[in-house]
């Protein structure tokens, strides 16, 4: 089951500097949608090595190619119905952290998920400061 980014299936090849994406997974079955976010790549902080002080960094790639929602329900459904059953689409790459998890929040707000029935999203979890977005901030002058 692939991932589609602007209707072509997104390749890890297309990764770039992007460190994740927000997501929109569709049960193909009844419409139902889910809204998240999936970093590409994880981080292991390693215990010193013996004789040395520094903790050692880890980064490896994520499930992301196999992935299918931290959502008990979502990840249930998929094992009933199989991968087949749903559509998966990267709505949004982002450059950090910081912006991948505002683009989820605002993405989830602006279809406001927790309001409607047609949404898997149970709840709307971010903690987001100003500089964590400095790569998105809108120049009001230019407006």
């Amino acid at each position: 089951m692939a991932w589609y980014y602007k209707d072509k299936i997104f390749t890890e090849e297309m990764i770039g500097d992007y460190v994740g994406f927000v997501y929109m997974i569709t049960d193909l079955n009844n419409g139902m949608k889910y809204i998240g976010k999936k970093l590409f790549h994880t981080t292991q902080k390693l215990k010193p090595l013996k004789g040395k002080t520094r903790r050692r960094i880890v980064v490896k790639q994520s499930d992301w190619q196999e992935y299918f929602s931290s959502s008990d329900t979502i990840k249930a459904l998929v094992e009933e119905r199989g991968a087949d059953a749903f559509h998966r689409e990267i709505l949004h790459l982002c450059r950090s952290k910081g912006e991948l998890s505002y683009m989820e929040a605002k993405l989830q707000f602006d279809n406001d998920v927790l309001l409607r029935s047609d949404f898997y999203n149970g709840i709307i979890q971010c903690r987001i400061n100003q500089s964590h977005v400095k790569n998105l901030w809108i120049d009001e002058k230019s407006s």
